[in-house]
This record gives C-alpha cells, sequence and structure tokens, in this order.
C-alpha cells in the first residue's frame, strides 16, 4: 500500500475531523513555547546563577520557532488566516527565514518530496554524505549564508526560484525589504545594549546545529521515490523534542495529509500503525547510524 490508497481508505468523516482547524491547540502551544523563550531570557538577562548555561537551550527554542513557521505555510496551527500569517512572519524574522517566500520553497517540496531533480530542499543542497561535508552542514554556516543572500537577492527583486510564482514576486520582494529593516533597526540597538546579543543572536548560533540534526532525520538516507511511506522517516522521541518541534517528529504523517494541524498528529500516527517503512527510535540513534555510514575525507 501506498500513501495515496492509505487516503483512499480513509472514511471522509475521520478525513474531515482529522483535518479540522483550531486556534485554541496552536495558542496553547504558542503561548508555552514563547513562555519558554522568555523565562530562558529573563534569566539570561538579569544574570542568575548559571546564565550561560541557558544560552544553548535558548537557542534550540528560538531555532524551533522554524517548525512553527513550517506549520503556518500549511495555515494549519490555527484556524483564524491572520493569525497563521502573522506568526509565520514573526518566526521568520526570528529565524532569518523569508516566510512568504519560504511557503513556496517548502509546497515545492511536499509536490516533489526527495526527488533529486525536482525537490528544492535537495537542489538547495544534497544530504551530506562525507564526514567534512555533515560538519559543515552542522555547523549552520550554509543556512547562514544562504538566508543571508537569500533576503539580499529577495530585496533587490531578483530571482527567488522557479516554485515562487509571478503574481507573488511583488510580496517576496516587500517581505524582504521589511526584513532588512528590522534588522537594520535591531543592529543600531546594539549601539545601545548588547542584550539582543545575548538574548537572540548568540542563542541562534548555538543552537542552529540542533536543527540541522532534526531536520536532516526527516527525509535523509530516504528512498528517491514518490511514495510518502518510502520518502519520509517519522522518528520516534520524548514529549519534550515532540513540543518543540510541534509534532513534526511524525514526519510521514505530515507529509501523507499535510492538511492534518499538528495537534492531530498523535491521531493519525495511530491509524498509520502498521504503514510505517522508514522510521528512526530517537534522534540519536538516526544520527549515530548516519555518521556511521558517512564516507571520508
Amino acid at each position: 500500500m501506498d500513501h495515496r490508497d492509505f487516503i483512499a481508505r480513509l472514511p471522509r468523516r475521520t478525513l474531515v475531523a482529522l483535518s479540522a482547524r483550531r486556534d485554541a491547540p496552536g495558542l496553547a502551544h504558542l503561548a508555552g513555547h514563547l513562555g519558554l523563550i522568555a523565562v530562558m531570557g529573563a534569566w539570561i538577562v538579569a544574570g542568575g546563577p548559571a546564565w550561560w548555561v541557558l544560552l544553548v537551550p535558548q537557542g534550540i527554542a528560538l531555532c524551533f520557532l522554524f517548525t512553527l513557521q513550517h506549520e503556518a505555510t500549511h495555515k494549519t496551527p490555527f484556524a483564524t488566516e491572520w493569525l497563521n500569517e502573522a506568526v509565520g512572519h514573526a518566526a521568520g524574522a526570528v529565524i532569518f527565514q523569508p516566510f512568504t517566500w519560504f511557503r513556496y520553497f517548502h509546497l515545492a517540496h511536499h509536490r516533489h518530496t526527495n526527488d533529486p531533480e525536482r525537490d528544492p530542499e535537495l537542489l538547495a543542497g544534497a544530504k551530506p554524505e562525507t564526514r567534512r561535508a555533515f560538519a559543515v552542514h552542522v555547523s549552520g554556516l550554509p543556512y547562514w549564508l544562504a538566508m543571508a543572500r537569500r533576503i539580499l537577492v529577495n530585496a533587490l527583486g531578483r530571482h527567488p526560484g522557479d516554485f515562487v510564482p509571478g503574481r507573488a514576486r511583488g510580496r517576496v520582494r516587500a517581505e524582504a525589504r521589511w526584513m532588512l529593516a528590522f534588522y537594520a533597526m535591531a543592529g543600531a540597538s546594539l549601539v545601545v545594549s548588547s542584550l539582543l546579543v545575548w538574548v537572540w543572536l548568540l542563542p541562534l548560533l548555538l543552537g542552529q546545529p540542533f536543527l540541522r540534526l532534526y531536520l536532516l532525520a526527516e527525509h535523509g538516507r530516504c528512498a528517491h521515490l514518490a511514495n510518502m511511506f518510502d520518502n519520509t522517516r517519522t522518528t520516534f522521541t520524548n514529549r519534550i523534542v515532540r513540543f518543540l518541534a510541534w509534532n513534526m517528529p511524525y514526519h510521514v504523517e505530515h507529509h501523507v495529509l499535510p492538511q492534518v494541524p499538528f495537534h492531530k498528529l498523535p491521531q493519525l500516527h495511530a491509524r498509520m500503525a502498521g504503514h510505517h517503512r522508514v522510521t528512526a527510535e530517537g534522534y540519536g540513534a538516526f544520527t549515530a547510524d548516519y555518521v556511521a555510514h558517512l564516507t571520508r575525507p
């Protein structure tokens, strides 16, 4: 059975129920995620005991706003349209990733998942297969360079990618320009105070490797086939990771039915039992196996 057969066999009533969007679960989850960032940030600012230990957890919580932005590209965290848009743009600004541009990039990824000739994730940079490439990838440096270039290219009105339709290119350009204005104001504030360095910028750099490792598990070493049960991996993990990642470790489930909100993915996972072909028993186990099969140098 492939993923299309699975969808076809779901009762319509079940599919409708799984796809129903609500504001309350998303707002509660958002409050928890932002609350965690605020509490750790306040401790860092106050210089509490061992405040420096929180720089990495703060960075992880900030970087994993990517998973919220990702959900917002599908318009699923909230039933209210403007909430999805506002949260998506805000999260994108925090992690230096243009939301409107990313929406088209990501939807193209869903249409061509793990297709080496059409999936923009692979075209932007193949999964690392050597130890050196792995180290560079996990450092986050390619991401930061790519996003800096993307924001500048978009702001100049240059080609944003074939996946961005002509009707959206004006919005993509405007988005990049207001992001540059926001970063300029943030940079100017550093003349007065280094606060943003400690609660935002440095933690982002420290947290990015954890996001890179997490994302590598979604499709890394999966088959280049159209069947979502073959080209995507669900990773079994703990509640903390599922919380920070907005349930996206249920990644096969998400790719099979991307219209299902994050809070319904555990239910979809239960219905999908027995159909998974690619899974991992935790991110540590996945990473250890991935590293073990890297080639030199």
